[in-house]
């Protein structure tokens, strides 16, 4: 087999007073070389909708981080999508609550199964990918060429994503479903690479989607949502413990089938209140932003409607 050179690029730093993330341009521009494929653009690309969130955009303040720079907030990354022939564009939050326009990020293999974002020190932003193809877990740090080969045998999971912390340790870890329908955790050693497995539990293929990426329930601890094939969504809390790391699940809600996507990337628009948001692509590919309130009772706020029709362009939203 070729073997495959890869380089990805992302700029440095927390810009303190607007953005807050990795989201211009310039941090967008994540050079993922493979094999040439086509870089065409569908003529229904989707673009951001006039559609606002109104936010208060503010810096971080220093006393929400610890002496070692972490923090227990949600992240604030760009949102990414793939098309069929891999090509790969990033949205970041705008700081008004929806998305900037889509900036070229590269190119990724075709035939590529999973990407998720990772971190690996509980900062706000991604350090590098997780991408899954031809059965291969790499690990793909930003501004670095090359990849790393996590391990092989991943093409028995039929879902994969990084959920951020579930173990209790400053790195995020991964989870991987399969199609048996169990579900394992790995723990991250903030380098790329993961432990052995963890089985979670049974009966994980009730469901179509998981998403999570930080804490729903104002906890400080992350947790992940999931719906299930009658379109109900469902609330598991996290709990810390690797051993065990979901409490029981709670229902948020039925109707969730109009979508046939959901995503979290973090604190889509940047408000700073450590809650994570959720991303949904309905069936026409329109893209909605339900804003986290951090009651477990009620985790999300009415949907506001962030992207006008053509996400269905892309396969993979991550």
């Amino acid at each position: 087999m070729t073997k495959r050179r890869t380089h990805v690029a992302k700029s440095s730093g927390l810009n303190t007073r607007r953005a807050l993330a990795r989201a211009t341009a310039a941090a967008l521009t994540a050079a993922l070389v493979a094999t040439g494929a086509s870089s065409a653009v569908a003529a229904d690309a989707p673009t951001p909708s006039a559609s606002k969130v109104p936010v208060d955009v503010k810096a971080p303040e220093a006393s929400k981080f610890g002496a070692s720079g972490a923090q227990d907030y949600a992240p604030i990354n760009a949102l990414y999508g793939m098309d069929s022939g891999g090509k790969l564009w990033g949205y970041g939050p705008d700081g008004d609550g929806g998305l900037t326009s889509r900036v070229d990020s590269g190119q990724l293999q075709p035939d590529t199964k999973f990407v998720t974002q990772v971190n690996h020190n509980a900062d706000y932003e991604s350090d590098g990918l997780w991408t899954v193809v031809d059965g291969q877990l790499r690990y793909l740090e930003w501004n670095t060429s090359g990849s790393t080969l996590v391990g092989n045998g991943w093409n028995i999971y039929d879902r994969l994503l990084s959920t951020g912390n579930l173990g209790g340790a400053a790195a995020d870890d991964l989870l991987a479903r399969d199609s048996s329908g169990n579900l394992y955790l790995y723990l991250g050693y903030g380098n790329g690479k993961l432990t052995q497995r963890y089985k979670v539990g049974g009966g994980w293929n009730a469901y179509t989607h998981i998403a999570g990426q930080g804490d729903l329930s104002g906890d400080g601890k992350n947790d992940i949502v999931a719906k299930d094939k009658s379109g109900v969504l469902w609330l598991y809390k996290g709990t810390g413990n690797y051993k065990a790391p979901f409490s029981s699940r709670t229902r948020v809600g039925g109707g969730w089938n109009t979508y046939n996507n959901i995503i979290s990337v973090g604190d889509t628009d940047i408000d700073i209140n450590g809650i994570a948001d959720l991303i949904a692509r309905d069936k026409n590919g329109a893209l909605y932003l339900y804003k986290g309130t951090g009651n477990a009772a009620a985790p999300y706020e009415p949907r506001v409607k962030i992207g006008s029709g053509g996400w269905n362009t892309y396969r993979i939203l991550f």
